[in-house]
């Protein structure tokens, strides 16, 4: 099977600074991992750069929720679809949606626990909520492929594990930045660990434990 992404000896990094040095990485279709890392080691970096390598074929989660806090749930998570639509569709969407929009982000809400906040405003929201909707969103876009940096971080371990199974179950292949060990050896088949811009431990999710993992998070 062909290789959705194929890095080889690949950098990255933002104003003339480089966060990554020599990635070699090949992810296929049908993949769980986890990129794992202390904060600052480069994880959002790589992420961002395998979305630029899949860009139209990926439903991205980014770190921050990146929702429009004025408008509601609803809006927020149709905005997951607004490429797909006309111009014309999407202003009338913002004013007077067609029940079958809403139906279908209803169906999508329940997916995350989120149906009683249909036309509530996001920024009224908690950080677990707001969450929550970002996640939506990505389910509502339905790409094959889904990016998310640290898509569970403010939602306890039970939660976080129903979405992550939901996001792995709605899509092909999944990408996702985990800080949670165990919940990331729960739930992925392959962990990706970053240190100081680089891959420095590559291995199927089933032969790792907690004790190999934990060293990469210390001071």
């Amino acid at each position: 099977m062909p290789a959705l992404v194929d890095l080889r000896n690949a950098s990255a990094g933002y104003g003339g600074h480089a966060v990554l040095h020599d990635i070699d990485l090949t992810i296929h279709t049908g993949e769980r991992i986890a990129v794992m890392g202390r904060s600052g080691a480069g994880k959002s970096t790589l992420l961002n750069l395998l979305h630029q390598n899949l860009a139209e074929r990926v439903a991205l989660i980014p770190q921050a929720a990146a929702l429009v806090k004025t408008l509601s749930v609803f809006h927020n998570v149709y905005m997951g679809r607004l490429d797909r639509h006309p111009t014309w569709y999407n202003l009338r969407t913002l004013v007077w949606p067609k029940r079958s929009d809403v139906s279908e982000i209803e169906d999508v809400l329940d997916r995350v626990g989120l149906t009683d906040k249909l036309f509530a405003a996001a920024g009224t929201l908690s950080g677990g909520q707001q969450q929550r909707t970002s996640v939506a969103r990505a389910l509502y876009n339905g790409r094959s492929i889904v990016i998310g940096d640290e898509p569970v971080s403010a939602l306890d371990r039970v939660q976080a594990a129903d979405i992550l199974a939901t996001l792995c179950a709605r899509h092909d292949t999944a990408i996702l930045a985990l800080h949670d060990i165990p919940l990331a050896l729960a739930n992925v088949d392959r962990i990706v660990v970053i240190d100081e811009g680089r891959i420095v431990l590559d291995a199927p999710a089933r032969t790792l434990s907690a004790s190999d993992l934990v060293p990469y998070y210390g001071g």
